[in-house]
């Protein structure tokens, strides 16, 4: 990742990098980057499932459906989740620091508390009336102020102004004190979560003791009412007396959950900070796999790809079964230009991934086009379109899969597919032009012509 840019550069991202505007709720102590209206989205098939791993169990005890939460990694280096809609937004940041899984299942738990106890309509209808009473006192204290001049009385006007002035800070504080009670409400919801998955609640104190400390540390004095969450120690006071009465208080994560989390890791602190952020992570056990993994990555993007591939086969040669290795290898087989040894491995993380994942599958899809060779192309052209059948937003894939039907003659489809990905990925004006240019050249009455002509009179 390129820090100081705001971009981010293979592996991890190359597969795709989305800019997002999110009208969203910080479920942590502050509002950063997201108040401002940007989210930075990082895509990653290893880490996207082992989140959902997570998840999954969690979900079920809240009764919410899997298939219509998706969690979404945000590229940000403080600790922080939020919920926006149907999704739950978990920082980069907040991965690397978890020690274990079960910090980063709390946080899940929270948040979909948040999404089980629709807080956030709740919460919009509290913003709009509070909005609607923050109107009402101004005209009161204008009332107020008018009534004085008539009569006279400055005093009176001088009270109307302090009434105006009171209004919407006193409307804020009731809003604030809304969030906080809903931030409890979710703490408590995820601490029924974990006692129903058999789970502990070690890893929220955790969490909330790392949220206190970083308050006192910055010297702050803060104001309680002027928060929209509950202090940590007040957190910690209830999650604490929440968590000694579960029996489940000492229970520990799966060996096989803890491997992946350090696998997990050790990728962030790669590509975030390079060879010296994986030794620091690792500096208690430097020889083990996610320390190696992580080091074999950070070679990779310091350069050196063929000293990296030597480290990869290493890792491979001890779990072969590891979908997200073979899915590595494949990317710095790519900058090798050894496309023919990329398909392979490429195939090999396909026929390998539990998830199925549609990234991978792209990425696939690129090494055929890569090839370019024909008699690859028919295959491409099947593998993005599955990807983008399973995922309709990854623009990348789209880009791709005009290229497999560009290579393989068919012009029309090109555009047309070029349309469909500008359209998925809101550049109106951009779709129009391919779709008019596809339009010329697909058969009349075609369900492709039938699709370009829509996305032509869209907006008119």
């Amino acid at each position: 990742m390129d820090m100081n840019s705001g971009k981010i550069r293979a592996g991890i991202v190359r597969r795709a990098f989305t800019a997002l505007t999110a009208a969203s709720l910080s479920c942590a102590l502050a509002l950063p980057a997201y108040a401002q209206g940007k989210v930075q989205v990082v895509r990653d098939a290893e880490i996207e499932t082992l989140l959902r791993d997570y998840a999954t169990p969690v979900f079920k005890a809240a009764g919410l459906k899997t298939s219509r939460v998706q969690i979404v990694l945000v590229n940000d280096q403080s600790f922080n989740a939020f919920v926006d809609g149907s999704r739950i937004f978990v920082n980069t940041g907040a991965l690397a620091a978890a020690a274990v899984p079960n910090e980063i299942i709390g946080v899940i738990a929270h948040e979909a508390g948040h999404l089980a106890g629709g807080h956030q309509q709740r919460l919009r209808e509290q913003i709009a009336t509070a909005q609607t009473l923050a109107i009402v006192g101004s005209l009161l204290g204008a009332g107020a102020i008018a009534a004085g001049s008539i009569s006279g009385n400055s005093g009176g006007a001088q009270a109307g102004g302090a009434l105006i002035t009171a209004t919407p800070g006193l409307v804020q504080r009731n809003l604030l004190s809304y969030r906080r009670s809903e931030e409890m409400n979710a703490d408590q919801a995820a601490a029924r979560y974990l006692n129903a998955t058999g789970q502990s609640m070690r890893g929220m104190l955790t969490t909330f003791e790392r949220f206190s400390q970083s308050l006192s540390l910055s010297g702050v004095q803060v104001d309680q009412y002027q928060i929209s969450h509950p202090l940590p120690r007040e957190r910690i006071a209830l999650l604490e007396e929440l968590a000694r009465k579960s029996q489940y208080f000492d229970a520990q994560d799966p060996p096989g959950l803890v491997h992946r989390h350090q696998l997990m890791r050790a990728k962030i602190a790669a590509y975030t900070g390079g060879a010296s952020a994986v030794a620091r992570l690792f500096s208690q056990d430097r020889t083990s796999l996610a320390a190696r993994y992580g080091d074999a990555i950070a070679t990779d993007l310091a350069g050196n790809s063929a000293a990296s591939l030597t480290k990869l086969d290493a890792l491979i040669r001890e779990e072969p079964r590891n979908p997200y290795f073979r899915e590595f290898r494949g990317e710095v087989l790519i900058k090798l230009r050894k496309t023919d040894e990329a398909i392979k491995e490429f195939s090999q993380a396909v026929k390998l991934d539990p998830a199925r994942s549609p990234l991978i599958r792209a990425r696939l899809g690129f090494a055929l086009v890569a090839s370019g060779k024909p008699g690859n192309m028919s295959r491409a052209i099947d593998e993005l379109r599955a990807s983008v059948q399973s995922e309709p937003e990854n623009f990348s894939a789209y880009r791709h899969l005009s290229q497999a039907y560009a290579q393989s003659g068919d012009i029309a489809n090109a555009d047309l597919i070029m349309a469909e990905g500008n359209f998925r990925a809101g550049n109106t004006q951009d779709a129009k032009v391919f779709a008019a240019r596809a339009l010329q050249k697909l058969p009349k009455g075609s369900p492709g012509a039938l699709r370009a002509n829509d996305i032509l009179t869209i907006g008119k």
